[in-house]
């Protein structure tokens, strides 16, 4: 990813090789900085820091204290950096997490995200002897959506909120969710 070649080159090739080691190609200055690690636990987050990718933490991971989903991300986070700042990197790392969050401001909103509004953090499992737990949904009138989300420890300590919506519900309707979000929540949490 650097440019530096680490491959030996094939002895018969289809077409000639330049001469010494082969790069990955096709080479893409500043590749490095660009690529994302999606973390369901804190030994990934922390072998990500390591090797210098960023942090994209989703919706669940594996339970590893039986504490709230937000606090387990937020402890997640705080270990990748960790190990960042130990590998030495020379950058910034990004880190994001992923939300479901619903404004709701009509009726239509109330209708399909209303019974979101009491949701909490679920426990399952993804590997059968390994529970995982998944993150609430956020659906709410916006003054309470702002307050709840400001008390998510891993939305504080996160770069990025990449929000997932229901793209089964249409184009216009997703349109208006972000919408909803960026014109009535965003402001409230100082989110551009």
């Amino acid at each position: 990813m650097s440019g530096v070649g680490f491959a030996e080159p094939n002895p018969n090739p289809m077409f000639p090789n330049p001469p010494g080691l082969l790069p990955v190609e096709p080479f893409s200055l500043g590749l490095q900085d660009r690529i994302w690690w999606g973390s369901g636990s804190d030994s990934t987050a922390i072998w990500a820091g390591k090797v210098g990718m960023n942090l994209q933490s989703s919706t669940l991971k594996f339970d590893e204290s039986g504490k709230p989903f937000h606090i387990q991300q937020a402890e997640q986070i705080r270990l990748f950096r960790q190990a960042w700042k130990e590998a030495g990197h020379e950058r910034e790392p990004r880190v994001s997490v992923s939300r479901s969050v619903f404004a709701i401001v009509n009726d239509l909103d109330r209708r399909y995200f209303g019974h979101e509004a009491s949701r909490t953090d679920k426990i399952g499992f993804i590997e059968a002897d390994k529970r995982a737990i998944f993150g609430r949904s956020y659906a709410a009138e916006p003054d309470q959506l702002i307050e709840e989300l400001a008390k998510d420890e891993a939305i504080q300590e996160a770069d990025t909120v990449l929000l997932t919506i229901p793209n089964t519900l249409g184009v216009d309707y997703n349109v208006h969710v972000l919408s909803s979000i960026l014109e009535h929540v965003a402001p409230g949490l100082g989110w551009r």
